[in-house]
């Protein structure tokens, strides 16, 4: 067994492009550390409808050349099988470890294989590749990105031509080509042919950011922004200073690209502690609100003040903040969203006799959405111009809501006094996510069979009125791994990440209001609910709750 794992690294190492990993390899098989060859060489990483994420390094089951050269030479031969002979590829990538060596790559690839390829010009926001698709009639895209991933990890994104990410059976199709290919010798990778492209994309983007906002809206809104060491501070401030917004007060420690994310345990808005110093910068300048991106821009945090303290608003919140909005300036088409977001974007659309469509997890899902103008995830993902990028968007969705806080505030009015409203009108919302990060995938395996296999009949004194195991599908979702629990008055989905080694919950409780006065009352109530929710679901699958809770007030 040894002989064959020694044998297959060896085979590897003879075949890597890259120095670094190359080294990295040899002082492995040189110490003889089976258990670390054994993690690497185990089998490959699997592309799937995310595409590749994983850690940097050595070995198939590693992001590194060698990797995302077959992945690319993959999808250049289900690209020429599809009859795209000699489409345009865009290519864009992100500030972290090796996506310039990766995009580079790709781009060799695809000239090799007869394909044109065109990479963007430096480090810039996912939403900009996906627009730079649909604007430049590519036949695909590929983005270079490990999204809010620790540092040590990255990854690579597929788009098709119509701008939106793969869905099956693409991915299927693809792995197998990538699969088939024998060797690294047989990948022609030149050294010139492509085209590095200039600023014209980047400005035909922020061209086209202008149209998300009302003309003559109020601008004064005051921000706070950090881009969390990523891609969007540049564009950010681009986009905010064409709409004649104020300029944003940068959280300078967090504003430039470092793939290292020195200040931060997870670059993630999401995470505990991550917006520690945008807090500390607003309690400095007291903006009307902190604006926040994940390292690649294409998601959106937003927080906001009350009582002297700043929270983080979920990303349901400001989902329904951005669709009331849209719907106050006379919005049409379908508002769509996926299962794990909350029921209040279907209130919210039926009031204002708008289609309303669910999807599965992902802006994959949500942008194929036929007559779509708004999409949003809980995950911080908004849509809110699907004709210009469809895909979430970290900076649309900014202008946007900074738009909304302008308006709110000529009227004395904040987005929580919105929220409240909201709460008046739909009945109080209230979601919240129990996520167990594991290091054991095996973990999230028997979880999902223990609920499975010994389903709760209640949750929080709740009895359940409806089980699902998406694993079936439904009559509106295609089959995914996933269990949905819909309760009196509640709603549960439980589901392993995609993108990470999480297993995530997703708990929504409704409680009735009938007037403000009654919104202290109903926010108890939904607190201890989701508590009671969480405390039950945890002991139903097995799972200590201790692990990771993503509870926020």
């Amino acid at each position: 067994m040894h002989d064959d794992l020694i044998a297959r690294a060896r085979t590897w190492l003879a075949e890597d492009p890259d120095p670094d990993t190359r080294d990295e390899l040899a002082k492995l098989l040189e110490a003889g550390d089976v258990t670390e060859l054994t993690a690497r060489f185990s089998g490959t990483l699997q592309f799937g409808t995310a595409g590749l994420r994983g850690e940097i390094g050595a070995g198939p089951m590693r992001m590194n050349r060698t990797v995302v050269i077959r992945a690319a030479a993959g999808l250049a031969a289900y690209l020429k099988k599809h009859g795209s002979t000699d489409g345009l590829v865009v290519i864009g990538y992100d500030a972290r470890h090796k996506s310039a060596d990766f995009a580079r790559d790709t781009a060799a690839v695809m000239t090799g294989a007869g394909l044109k390829a065109a990479v963007l010009p430096r480090p810039l926001p996912t939403p900009v590749l996906a627009f730079a698709i649909r604007h430049l009639g590519a036949v695909a895209g590929v983005e270079v990105t490990a999204s809010h991933n620790p540092p040590r990890d990255n990854g690579y994104k597929v788009y098709l031509g119509d701008g939106s990410q793969i869905v099956p059976p693409a991915d299927a199709d693809i792995a197998a080509e990538i699969a088939a290919i024998a060797s690294l010798n047989d990948v022609p990778r030149p050294d010139t042919g492509w085209q590095t492209l200039d600023d014209a994309v980047l400005n035909a983007y922020l061209a086209r950011t202008d149209a998300v906002l009302a003309e003559n809206s109020p601008r004064t809104a005051r921000t706070v922004y950090t881009a969390m060491h990523g891609v969007g501070k540049d564009t950010l401030l681009a986009a905010f200073e064409r709409a004649g917004f104020p300029a944003p007060e940068l959280v300078a420690e967090q504003a430039d690209p470092d793939p290292d994310f020195p200040t931060v345990a997870f670059p993630n808005p999401e995470e505990p502690g991550a917006m520690d110093l945008a807090f500390a910068k607003a309690r400095e300048t007291n903006p009307d609100l902190i604006i926040a991106n994940d390292p690649d821009a294409d998601r959106c945090a937003v927080a906001v003040k009350r009582d002297d303290t700043w929270r983080m608003l979920r990303g349901d919140e400001v989902g329904a903040l951005l669709a009331a909005h849209l719907v106050t300036r006379g919005a049409h088409g379908t508002f769509a969203e996926s299962i794990v977001s909350s029921s209040l974007l279907g209130r919210i659309a039926e009031k204002a006799g708008l289609p309303y469509e669910e999807t599965l997890t992902g802006f994959k899902w949500i942008a194929r959405v036929q007559g779509l103008r708004y999409g949003y995830e809980e995950a911080l993902g908004y849509c809110v111009d699907p004709e210009g990028v469809r895909d979430k968007d970290g900076i649309t969705a900014a202008l946007l809501i900074t738009e909304l806080a302008s308006e709110l505030k000529e009227q004395n009015r904040t987005l929580l006094d919105l929220l409240d409203d909201l709460a008046v009108d739909h009945g109080l919302h209230a979601t919240d996510q129990l996520a167990v990060r594991v290091k054991d995938l095996s973990v999230i395996a028997r979880a999902m069979e223990q609920l499975r296999e010994h389903p709760p009949t209640e949750l929080a004194g709740l009895a359940i009125t409806k089980a699902e195991d998406l694993t079936r599908g439904t009559d509106r979702l295609p089959p995914t791994d996933g269990l949905r629990y819909t309760l009196d008055g509640a709603r549960v989905v439980v589901r392993p990440s995609g993108t990470e080694p999480k297993l995530k919950c997703y708990l929504e409780v409704v409680v009735p209001i009938a007037t403000h006065a009654d919104l202290p009352t109903a926010h108890a109530r939904a607190t201890d609910l989701l508590t009671a929710i969480k405390r039950d679901l945890s002991a139903a699958a097995g799972m200590s709750t201790t692990r990771e809770s993503n509870t926020r007030d």
